[in-house]
């Protein structure tokens, strides 16, 4: 079985539009998504078939396909298989048959986008067949009809957070931020998303990048408090008048990890 190469910080870019493929390249993004499905006019759906291409970029490329229920998913199926690509994106994933399935020819990020698959989310992670989950937040919103904020949302990222660590996959990717042009609205989403547990977002324009893995990155005062805790040795220990042990010595360790900085 393929596995699914790692990455925090994928862009999404519509497949009908290959003159931005080398500008998504260049974006500082660690992945790229070509979309067949939402940002491609139904009357495109050909074309940006045809336009697939794995050529342009040395990072991990993965293709979104149309939903299975659609009467484009078959072929964008075919045409993405025929690519040296890392993976599909499944959108409004739910059965578990449709990811056994796909994932028998590449390996599947389940876009987990309606209340039937935060339902299933347990059951698709452990299942064996997805490789990693991702929150199709706005998707998700509509299908519910609530607003698209932090509060409505919040029981569906953390059961996506869970629904991964049961299943031992990487930690989920958030959902995007609409907004293109505010860069501290998609560092403030990013830091959120971080602080419940994603390991990473899914981004649609090159300037979500860097304010992302910002986002993403600890601050100094997380770094300065993690590297002051693995200086309290081994036992039970005081720490800015809070008790240390074991268990917030490892969170203090994914701190430095995520930094790059090495653990005493």
């Amino acid at each position: 079985m393929k596995v699914l190469p790692p990455f925090s910080f994928p862009l999404f870019v519509p497949a009908n539009r290959p003159e931005r493929f080398a500008k998504a390249a260049a974006s500082g993004a660690d992945a790229i998504i070509l979309d067949l499905e939402d940002a491609v006019p139904l009357d495109a759906k050909d074309a940006a078939r045809a336009a697939l291409a794995a050529d342009f970029i040395d990072l991990p490329i993965l293709v979104r396909i149309n939903g299975a229920d659609t009467e484009w998913h078959e072929e964008d199926l075919k045409a993405a298989s025929r690519l040296p690509i890392g993976g599909i994106v499944l959108p409004k994933a739910a059965e578990l048959e449709d990811i056994r399935r796909i994932a028998a020819v590449l390996p599947v990020v389940a876009l987990i986008e309606t209340a039937q698959g935060i339902a299933q989310a347990r059951v698709i992670a452990t299942s064996g067949h997805a490789a990693r989950l991702a929150f199709g937040s706005v998707d998700y919103s509509a299908d519910l009809g609530c607003a698209h904020v932090r509060d409505a949302l919040a029981n569906a990222r953390s059961e996506l957070v869970l629904a991964s660590r049961l299943g031992g996959l990487p930690a989920p990717l958030d959902g995007v931020t609409t907004g293109i042009a505010d860069a501290d609205e998609a560092s403030d989403d990013a830091r959120y998303a971080r602080s419940l547990g994603f390991g990473g977002k899914l981004l649609i324009h090159p300037n979500q990048v860097a304010p992302v893995r910002e986002g993403f990155r600890p601050t100094a005062g997380e770094v300065d408090w993690a590297r002051r805790v693995l200086a309290s040795g081994d036992g039970a220990a005081s720490v800015d008048g809070a008790m240390v042990d074991e268990p917030v010595r490892i969170r203090a360790r994914n701190i430095l990890s995520r930094e790059g900085t090495e653990t005493p």
